[in-house]
Formats: structure tokens, sequence, C-alpha cells
């Protein structure tokens, strides 16, 4: 894994994606693991009277600490789990019989993702490197709760340069919102060794892939037309968040798992991007924000799910910025494959 640095930003924001039709000419060799677990520290919404799945075990009404409530008899009650608008993952994949840990992503309040870690008995120490899947607020704004409850800073932090670039959402007819900016020197200063990364690189002794880049194939999927970045002092356009990445496992026996945060590369040519870079012929699991909510995404929801039919995952859990609309008809089209998110749910992926 390198690190590359002197990077400017600005000039990358406005790169045109790489168009990178057909299979990868030399695929990146993503060895199988024995066993995934991801952890849901982040999401929209939490449901406690989901059903359990194969693959997915559910928080339920009771985790967390005792607290103090007067209201009650004992005067004491469950904390329960936080929902927030953002999203975070423990991701653990199991190797020659040992487990190894990343985060990936923290939410976006400064302390609900390290509040439901602690409720949901997570040991922080396990945390062995830190993935963003790009610089949004919805996705970085954890890090002073993480660094508490872990009680140091976890390193090193992998993610795409651009993610220190300004940036707002610039809605037709609405108030511009200016996202909180990442400080390089800041995150540096607490001892996070930066890994800044426009290719691919493997974390975990090899067991995971960060994509890196993801190359704009669809038709359909243009990005945010209301996202501008601040470049020559000035506001411009910058729809394609080229710092948006993904996470990517190859279970033994099963296919690649494919972990998203917002996916604003779009759902589509991140699972057929991942599946390119590994020369892997099946997506067995698809996970994360597939960023399909409000009238600006709506218009690609059919022509999404249509081609996600075609990749046919195992597993589709729909979560974050994914909306209700696009959830319904990805339940509608997937069947059984189709699993709700929620807050606290633990997902565990094993060979056949």
């Amino acid at each position: 894994m390198c690190t590359e640095t002197g990077t400017d930003p600005a000039a990358v924001a406005f790169a045109a994606p790489r168009p990178a039709a057909g299979a990868a000419v030399d695929p990146i060799a993503l060895e199988p693991v024995d066993a995934l677990r991801i952890t849901v520290l982040v999401d929209n919404s939490f449901d406690a009277l989901l059903a359990n799945t194969g693959v997915a075990t559910r928080a339920r009404l009771g985790n967390g600490e005792l607290v103090d409530a007067a209201q009650y008899v004992d005067r004491t009650t469950r904390a329960g789990l936080v929902a927030e608008h953002g999203f975070s993952a423990l991701v653990t994949v199991t190797t020659g019989g040992h487990d190894h840990t990343l985060l990936f992503d923290t939410g976006v309040s400064l302390d609900g993702m390290a509040t439901n870690g602690r409720r949901l008995g997570v040991d922080p120490s396990d945390i062995g490197a830190v993935v963003l899947s790009h610089g949004h607020v919805d996705h970085t704004g954890g890090f002073p709760g993480l660094e508490r409850w872990l009680g140091r800073a976890p390193s090193p932090l992998v993610l795409h340069p651009v993610a220190f670039t300004r940036r707002r959402l610039a809605p037709p007819g609405g108030e511009p919102f200016v996202m909180p900016l990442l400080d390089r020197a800041a995150l540096t200063g607490d001892g996070i060794e930066l890994v800044e990364r426009r290719e691919p690189s493997f974390l975990l002794d090899g067991s995971v892939l960060v994509t890196g880049e993801v190359d704009r194939t669809t038709e359909f999927e243009q990005g945010m037309a209301f996202h501008e970045a601040f470049v020559d002092e000035a506001w411009r356009p910058d729809p394609w968040i080229v710092d948006d990445q993904a996470l990517v496992v190859n279970v033994r026996d099963r296919g690649l798992v494919v972990l998203t945060g917002c996916g604003h590369a779009g759902a589509v040519n991140i699972a057929r991007h991942a599946m390119r870079l590994t020369g892997a012929d099946r997506l067995h699991a698809l996970l994360g924000g597939l960023h399909l909510t409000g009238p600006g995404f709506e218009q690609i929801i059919e022509p999404t799910v249509a081609a996600l039919v075609d990749l046919a995952p195992d597993v589709l859990v729909p979560a974050h910025c994914t909306g209700w609309r696009a959830q319904m008809r990805l339940a509608q089209e997937l069947g059984d494959a189709f699993v709700p998110g929620a807050v606290g749910s633990r997902y565990a992926f094993t060979p056949a």
C-alpha cells in the first residue's frame, strides 16, 4: 500500500471519469476470506422488530448500558441505539483462523458512531484501520467520538485526496449547505497516518480491496447535479464526486461482497467496477448507501433496479441514502435477496 502526497485536490475534482468498458486487462488477485462480518454502527434508521435472516442478526430494544431514568419505577432504562443521517460500519474478515477489523466511515455526529459501538459491545481496540468512502460530513463526523472511545487516534486512515476539497450542496431553489472541510493537518497532528490514494489499495493482509476511483460506465448514473466545489476562489460544478470509493471482499465459494458509503459513483458502476478489478464473475452481496433518494435521483431508480436484477446478487442491503422509493422497487424486483438495513444489524457471510 503506497502513500501519495503533494497532490492537488482541485485538479482531481474536475477530472472526467475514466471509461473502461470490458474486462480488466490485469485483474487484481483478491484472495478469498473464510468469513466476513459487517456490523452497522450508523444508518438512517433503527427497527428493533426486524426479523433475523440467513445473513442478518438484528439489534433489539435493550441494547446499551443502564442509564438513569427517573420516570420508571426502578429509575433506570437501557439507552438503545441512535439513528442519524450517515453511515458507518465495522468490517471483520477471518483468514487463517485470525480476525482482522477495519472501520468504514464514521457517521455524521460527533458521538453517534462511538455511542452505538459501546452499546453494541464492540471492542474498539480491534480496529486496525479506517477507510473513508468519501469526504462528506455524514461519513466523516465521528472522529472525535472515535478517538475518545478508542483512547487513541486510529491509524492508518485511507481516503482519496479529493476528500480534502471544500464542497457544498446547492439545490435549485434552496439555500446552499456548505459542508465542514476535513483538515489534513489536524488529522495528521492526531497521530493518524494518512494514506491518500486514487488507485486501488489492499488492507488487512490483502483480504480487503479499497476500489479507489470508480470507473463511470453506465449512461444513467451521472452524479449529483447540485454538488459544487470551491476552486480558484469560486463555487464550481462538481457532480462526479470522484473520491467516492467502496470496499470489496471475496468470500470463499460465494463471490464478491461490496460495501458502499453513499454510492455517489453509482451502485451499478461500483458493482461492475469491483467485478472488473478482480476479474470475478459473481456478485454475492451489495450493502450500503445507493443514493437514489430525492427528485434528482428518483429518475434513475428503474434503470438501476433493472441493472441490479441483471447482476443478481444473493444479498442486497440498501442503506443510508438509498431512499424509500428505491427500496420499495428493489424489494419488489429482487425478492428474497432484498434485506432491509438498520442500525445495529450484523451481517455474516461464510463459504458455501
